[in-house]
């Protein structure tokens, strides 16, 4: 897919730089730069729908709950 897209100069230049060092075309070292960006941020909004779920909802445990959960710990020594 070919896009156009615009860039400030001293960008371009560094992008330029550090293509021919590591040797690979400009459109793969865009893409690479691009691919690490969106998975950077893949769990941006996973983390945004947890936040909305825990900030609607009560972050009591019921105390019955609380009990089951104390009682079926190991009995050991502390």
């Amino acid at each position: 897919m070919k896009t156009a897209i615009s860039i400030p100069d001293s960008t371009y230049e560094s992008a330029e730089e550090l293509a021919k060092r590591l040797s690979i075309s400009r459109s793969e070292l865009y893409t690479k730069a691009i691919s690490a960006y969106i998975k950077e941020h893949r769990g941006d909004r996973v983390t945004e729908i947890l936040n909305e779920i825990y900030d609607t909802g009560s972050s009591s445990i019921d105390s019955d709950i609380q009990k089951l959960q104390f009682a079926s710990l190991a009995k050991d020594e502390w």
